[in-house]
């Protein structure tokens, strides 16, 4: 008999553990970007540039910066996801353009958020993007493909033993927004309910 009620004790422990923890994982990113805006007042990577700060820049054909980019999805959403080139080599204060292919290869639609970084870090300062797919969730219906375009500047400010840059992506499957999702098709399809 004790050993059951240890047993049951020891369970019961362990689950709220565990409760506690998934909880955490939902928590960290709100308050990553409570802590960097707010706080810290650090630009975070998926807020577009700032136009007139832009429209300020001025090119340096004397100098080639190569761009390189990586893509990547998480273990939980079921996409494939890829750009369109590795690399590109840019002059620094000209807008540039590159483009990202997604398919989504489940039976139904998902909502993905693109997160994404630079390296190195220090060279996140001086690239700044005026229009991206990570700026909003993306919906892709089961089987669609879509190109994504990312448009962006270099600072000619960069360090000048800054040579290479690399922007990468990982999308993560928005579940709340793919529930929801899919609670609209379930209510459009049943226009009884």
């Amino acid at each position: 008999m004790q050993t059951n009620a240890r047993n049951r004790q020891f369970l019961r422990r362990a689950l709220i553990v565990c409760g506690a923890m998934f909880l955490f994982g939902f928590a960290c990113v709100p308050m990553y970007r409570l802590a960097c805006v707010h706080v810290l007042g650090i630009k975070l990577d998926g807020q577009a540039a700032d136009g007139a700060k832009v429209a300020a820049l001025t090119a340096d054909p004397s100098r080639w910066v190569t761009v390189q980019f990586v893509a990547s999805v998480n273990s939980a959403l079921a996409w494939q996801f890829a750009p369109e080139k590795v690399s590109v080599r840019v002059h620094p204060g000209v807008l540039n353009e590159a483009w990202f292919d997604a398919t989504n290869v489940a039976p139904k639609a998902i909502v993905g958020n693109a997160v994404p970084s630079i390296a190195p870090k220090t060279a996140s300062l001086y690239f700044n993007k005026t229009e991206c797919f990570c700026f909003t969730e993306q919906t892709l219906q089961a089987g669609e493909s879509r190109r994504m375009p990312v448009k962006f500047i270099v600072d000619p400010q960069l360090p000048a033993d800054v040579d290479t840059l690399t922007l990468s992506y990982t999308f993560y499957n928005n579940q709340e927004a793919t529930k929801k999702l899919a609670a609209q098709e379930r209510a459009a399809a049943d226009p009884a309910s």
